[in-house]
């Protein structure tokens, strides 16, 4: 379901501390003790993405993990997006 910016706001307020909308896109960083936690961090949220069929962009750096996440057949963040990104919080 495509969202109104209106829509977005209200929905970013729903998440953890650290999300936020950066160039069209509902963006969160991570840091991790070591590259072994911020790997694990990761199976899980492959593990979701896959049970979700919705996959984000995924950028990582030793002990750092960015997650990007928008709906590519809108071009846009949807409802999808925060869905996933609920999960996601619960894992971390």
């Amino acid at each position: 379901m495509h969202l109104t910016d209106k829509q977005r706001v209200e929905r970013l307020g729903h998440l953890n501390n650290g999300w936020k909308i950066e160039n069209q896109l509902l963006v969160r960083s991570y840091e991790f003790k070591d590259f072994v936690h911020a790997f694990e961090f990761l199976k899980r949220v492959a593990d979701i993405s896959e049970k979700n069929n919705h996959h984000p962009h995924i950028y990582n750096s030793y002990n750092k993990v960015v997650i990007k996440l928008i709906t590519h057949d809108l071009d846009s963040i949807s409802s999808k997006d925060f869905d996933l990104a609920l999960e996601i919080d619960k894992i971390k």
